[in-house]
């Protein structure tokens, strides 16, 4: 039996990102972000509202960058998500992060956040409080690379958000390979 629960956004997994960006003075901060997604293979979606610092900085510089929050960061990405630059500018501090400036863009690198695409602006919607970046670099830290070169997910080691029971979830292990075990149906 199913219950309904009206128009909820139960959507699992749910990305756990941290935008990075700068401010008018050049002062880096950051924010986290549950609210994102792949908007084409060049693009991503944010969906941040308009009171945010980070909003404000992206509009102004026209560059950010979004980083997959992992488990050996979720205290960092937590804080820099309940805790608003406009009211501690210095809170990136905090979090003791590196920062190193984008070879691509106008927005900070975490270095401890292993996997980064590099943004500048698209598109901002302001009666969605959407921004759609294009991806204009990934970069990755080779920590988490297989040996073929790509990212091994286990060693990226990415949370999710759990926006029911509003927790962090590590993701799972392996359950088949895609665009390959459906292909059973087809004997």
């Amino acid at each position: 039996m199913r219950k309904n629960f009206g128009p909820k956004n139960f959507i699992y997994p749910m990305p756990v990102l941290v935008v990075g960006t700068y401010d008018e003075e050049g002062k880096a901060d950051a924010m986290t972000a549950a609210w994102g997604c792949c908007a084409d293979y060049t693009k991503i979606c944010l969906i941040l509202d308009r009171s945010h610092k980070t909003t404000a900085n992206i509009l102004a510089r026209k560059a950010f960058t979004v980083s997959m929050a992992n488990a050996a960061n979720v205290v960092e990405a937590d804080f820099v998500g309940i805790v608003s630059a406009n009211n501690d500018p210095d809170k990136l501090a905090k979090t003791k992060w590196s920062l190193s400036k984008s070879e691509f863009v106008d927005a900070p690198v975490i270095a401890e956040l292993p996997l980064t695409l590099e943004c500048t602006l698209d598109k901002w919607d302001e009666e969605r409080e959407m921004v759609i970046g294009n991806i204009v670099n990934t970069t990755i830290d080779e920590s988490i690379l297989d040996e073929k070169g790509n990212v091994d997910v286990k060693k990226l080691d990415p949370i999710t958000f759990d926006c029911v029971a509003h927790t962090y979830l590590k993701l799972g292990d392996v359950v088949a390979k895609a665009f390959n075990v459906g292909l059973e149906l087809k004997k």
